[in-house]
């Protein structure tokens, strides 16, 4: 039976000049696991799955996941995002929360981005490295630099609007159009993870507006390709099998390849968001790969 009631404490800590959000589950003397969670998302939507895990590792690991930076209960900061410090701020957790002792990193979709780049920078700190439905990123080539650039500088003009709605059970309607496979009672779940009062009666994002504009600089795969062959940690994609992220073969085969041990598993019946569609065989699948 799926649980949607929330197990977790809070933790925040001053890194980097952001008061950040750590949302902490199990006791606080087991083995380390670090949860990145994907864009737009926040850290308490993975309750379900974080909960399978601990009953299916009897409680042997405690689980830290952080609000990104501008994402759920951790500040937003003032000038803009550059995705190089989300691996810095994680670089800061685990100096604060495990400065000796190697641990397992997590990450679903932009969070398996950070925590894979983290794996590759520091390959003494993790042990294992688990990626949902991660790495997929298109390369971008360089003819699109000056249009992109330039539409970066024209949504500078803007400051984007904070989208509010009049309840949690209409964001929770939302969740459902966007997900339309998650139950009533799983939509609005979500709907509370990813809102907040406002104050003034009505329910705003706990993500800063300011996420939707398109940074200026583009994606080159062979810079992350280089770091992940620096990665030394057992690792597993979990992928999912109706994922709607699109990826060429070619490319897909050459980011793996840059992992030294590995090993690919497919939930069939899941889409991209693998702790709202499998929870309980995503938790299954994770704690057999840390039983190895």
């Amino acid at each position: 039976m799926t649980s949607f009631r929330s197990s977790s404490r809070s933790d925040f800590l001053r890194a980097r000049g952001i008061r950040h959000h750590i949302r902490r589950w199990g006791q606080p003397d087991r083995p380390m696991i670090f949860l990145g969670h994907g864009f737009l998302d926040v850290s308490a939507t993975f309750e379900p799955l974080v909960a399978a895990l601990l009953d299916a590792t009897a409680g042997r690991y405690q689980v830290l996941a952080p609000d990104w930076r501008g994402f759920g209960y951790t500040e937003w900061p003032q000038d803009g995002y550059w995705f190089q410090d989300y691996v810095a701020d994680l670089d800061a957790f685990v100096r604060h929360y495990s400065p000796d002792a190697p641990l397992t990193l997590v990450g679903h979709s932009m969070g398996a981005q950070i925590v894979s780049l983290y794996a590759g920078l520091r390959p003494e700190r993790v042990q294992k490295l688990v990626l949902l439905d991660g790495v997929t990123l298109p390369d971008m080539p360089s003819t699109v630099a000056p249009k992109r650039f330039r539409h970066w500088l024209d949504q500078l003009q803007d400051t984007p609007r904070e989208r509010r709605y009049p309840s949690f059970e209409d964001l929770a309607g939302r969740v459902q159009r966007q997900h339309p496979q998650l139950s009533a009672e799983h939509a609005l779940f979500v709907a509370r993870c990813w809102g907040r009062e406002d104050g003034r009666g009505k329910i705003t994002l706990c993500a800063d507006p300011r996420h939707h504009r398109h940074g200026p600089g583009l994606y080159h795969a062979e810079d992350s390709n280089a770091i992940w062959c620096e990665i030394t940690a057992d690792t597993l994609f979990i992928d999912a099998g109706k994922s709607q992220i699109p990826m060429p073969p070619e490319q897909r085969t050459a980011r793996l390849a840059c992992y030294r041990r590995h090993a690919v598993e497919v939930i069939a019946e899941a889409g991209h968001m693998l702790h709202f569609d499998a929870p309980q065989d995503t938790a299954q699948r994770l704690a057999a790969f840390l039983d190895r």
